[in-house]
C-alpha cells in the first residue's frame, strides 16, 4: 500500500508568504487589465459583444506570456 498521503513536508513561513503573494500578483495582472478593456469598451461604446471578444482576446494573450510573467513576478517578490 502507498504512503502518499501520510508523508508531510514542512514549509516555511518564508516560501509559504512568497507563494500567496506571487499569486495573488499574477491573479491580478491575469485578470484586471482584460476587465478594465472589457468595461471601458463597454460604457464607452455601449456594445457588449466587442468588449467581451477584445477583453477575452487580452486576456488569452496575457496567459500566453504567463510563464515569463511569472518569473517576473517570482524575482521581484524575492
Amino acid at each position: 500500500m502507498n504512503n502518499f498521503f501520510t508523508k508531510k513536508k514542512e514549509i516555511s513561513s518564508e516560501v509559504l508568504f512568497k507563494m500567496v503573494w506571487v499569486s495573488s500578483f499574477l491573479a491580478m495582472i491575469f485578470t484586471l487589465p482584460p476587465l478594465g478593456i472589457f468595461l471601458g469598451i463597454y460604457f464607452f461604446t455601449g456594445e457588449l459583444i466587442i468588449g467581451a471578444v477584445i477583453g477575452f482576446g487580452f486576456h488569452f494573450v496575457i496567459l500566453a506570456f504567463s510563464g515569463k510573467i511569472s518569473k517576473m513576478v517570482t524575482k521581484l517578490v524575492s
